[in-house]
């Protein structure tokens, strides 16, 4: 059963006292991150103080709103996340997708059974060019603020000013803007769903394992939401039959987003032809169930004509990407791999198996040292010094190897996203295929509803009937491979196949910027990360020759005191 998507928004009415408790570790207990995308208090100062003097000067009763807060739950599993990799992806998304500064913190609750980001948000903002105001003659303020006409309204029967009055002198800044007004969709309840929705995409997209994605109806989207039939509900055929006709909405939606068509042409098509046809029709002739199924069917042929136009340019793709060898994905998974792990290779070198080297191979030693009949002890000591010249060797080695990784900045690693690229392709090509099988299945149909139509003639009675049968029986089969279609991204646990190309499309553009930074990473260093593994290699293998020689000179010396006993 997959969990639903909880974000919820708050107003915030002390700013700069927020900002400090979700950023204190002395305040909360588990505090893993704290990441803003501009990270100077002052912003956040000056944000709150131009909130509250347009407050006072509207006059509007309440608490001035100084900024917003979304408190967003992930998955506990997110735990195991880097904190810094999770809470910046979050926040620097949102600012990509509304373009306002963000302040963020990665939270635990005390019992550590809610992990979640509180994430405030300005409304405003900042200006490129602050905007000044410049008095043109002397200007008169009460104690209110409020500006006057004239000196005599600020001064008291003495003639001098009033406690709390002012004057601006004429060639001086009065008023001096610093950022825009604020955001007029944040106040808008539209505006959390969006954000609901947007956030449950990014989620789904960072999730490692399919039991953490996250589900939430788009009400605004390009589907129909179907009603749920309870037990021993009287109208429940009729629920049953006004679902069909949804589902029959929402697959040909499927189809013409894996067929290419945009989901902003997708949503305006359902606005036009379903949400307000039946809004005007529900206001001429009352609430008829049937007359909803005519209107959705309608905007369905509509749909299946717009993503017909697109087939064409699907069906290239497809044929284009088949005409690849069938391992190609694979390839591309252990290219992924070796990416993932290259950083690890370069800091911790696989245990190698031992050089077994032959007996004879140090014949001429062994009757050297027969002749000479070196003792026990001389043997380890020679040993010893050789392995103390190849340590004091490591040593200068060593230095040198870490000079060169001093040099290297980190070797690139693939986002959870890019990582996921692969296995989402081996998807995609599933419902390529089986939207180009539809088609031709279509077009076949097509060829016998027009020979059908030609087929006229008292004797052709009995062809019309082969005709019509096969007809009928390609529709059947069309209509399963539909149904089929849809639940392809099911079995991968996406909601929609909107859904999967969302993450799709997102884990591809994840995927070619890891590459082309590999691809500058190995322009730039390939030949010192060359360099330093030869070294280490060159060290190793060395250390095995004075180890294996080191080996036979100890069983040489077992066998010569068994002969002497």
């Amino acid at each position: 059963m997959k969990r639903n998507s909880f974000i919820e928004m708050a107003k915030l009415h002390d700013l700069s006292g927020r900002i400090a408790y979700i950023s204190s570790h002395a305040k909360q207990e588990y505090l893993y991150e704290v990441y803003a995308t501009e990270p100077d208090r002052a912003f956040w100062r000056e944000l709150a103080k131009c909130n509250r003097e347009d407050f006072e000067k509207s006059g509007t009763n309440g608490k001035c709103i100084e900024a917003r807060e979304l408190m967003i739950a992930l998955p506990e599993s997110f735990i195991h996340h880097d904190h810094d990799y999770l809470l910046k992806r979050v926040v620097d998304e949102f600012k990509k997708q509304y373009g306002v500064e963000c302040f963020a913190a990665l939270h635990h609750n005390k019992r550590k059974t809610n992990l979640h980001i509180h994430m405030i948000f300005a409304e405003r903002k900042r200006l490129e060019q602050p905007i000044e105001k410049v008095a043109t003659r002397n200007m008169f303020y009460d104690e209110q603020g409020h500006h006057v006409r004239t000196k005599k309204e600020i001064l008291d029967e003495d003639g001098n000013i009033r406690k709390g009055c002012k004057i601006i002198k004429k060639g001086e800044v009065y008023e001096r803007k610093i950022f825009t007004t604020k955001d007029g969709r944040f106040k808008q309840e539209a505006f959390l769903d969006a954000a609901k929705v947007f956030y449950t995409d990014q989620i789904n997209q960072m999730a490692l394992d399919d039991k953490d994605r996250l589900s939430i109806f788009d009400k605004n989207g390009s589907y129909l939401a179907t009603k749920k039939v309870g037990k021993n509900n009287p109208k429940a055929e009729e629920i049953k039959a006004d679902n069909e006709i949804r589902m029959e909405w929402n697959r040909a939606v499927e189809r013409a987003i894996v067929s290419g068509v945009s989901e902003t042409e997708v949503v305006e098509l359902k606005k036009t032809e379903i949400v307000d046809r039946v809004k005007k029709s529900v206001e001429q002739n009352g609430s008829k169930p049937e007359l909803f199924g005519d209107i959705v069917r309608t905007a369905v042929a509509l749909l299946e004509r717009l993503l017909t136009k697109n087939m064409p340019r699907a069906m290239d793709i497809t044929e284009r990407a088949a005409s690849k060898p069938a391992d190609v994905v694979k390839e591309t998974q252990k290219e992924t791999e070796s990416y993932v792990h290259a950083k690890g290779e370069l800091e911790v070198q696989p245990e190698r198996k031992e050089i077994v080297f032959p007996v004879n191979t140090y014949r001429k030693t062994d009757v050297q040292n027969k002749s000479e009949q070196p003792q026990p002890q001389n043997t380890v000591t020679v040993g010893e010094s050789i392995v103390e010249q190849i340590k004091a060797k490591q040593k200068h080695t060593s230095v040198e190897t870490k000079q060169v990784e001093t040099e290297m900045s980190p070797q690139p690693k693939p986002s959870v996203l890019a990582r996921k690229y692969p296995r989402l392709k081996e998807i995609d090509s599933r419902l390529k295929q089986q939207n180009k099988a539809i088609f031709e299945w279509e077009k076949k149909l097509d060829k016998l509803k027009k020979e059908l139509s030609e087929c006229t003639g008292m004797f052709k009675g009995g062809r019309r009937k082969e005709l019509q049968q096969e007809i009928d029986n390609i529709d059947i089969q069309i209509s399963n491979m539909k149904k089929r279609l849809s639940s392809i991204v099911k079995e991968y646990k996406f909601d929609t196949a909107q859904a999967f190309y969302k993450e799709f499309n997102a884990a591809k553009r994840e995927y070619l910027d890891y590459k082309a930074t590999c691809a500058e990473y190995e322009k730039n260093y390939g030949d010192k990360v060359t360099d330093a593994m030869s070294v280490r290699d060159r060290l190793r293998q060395k250390e095995q020759i004075v180890k294996a020689r080191e080996t036979s000179r100890v069983y040489q010396a077992r066998q010569k005191d068994k002969g002497a006993r």
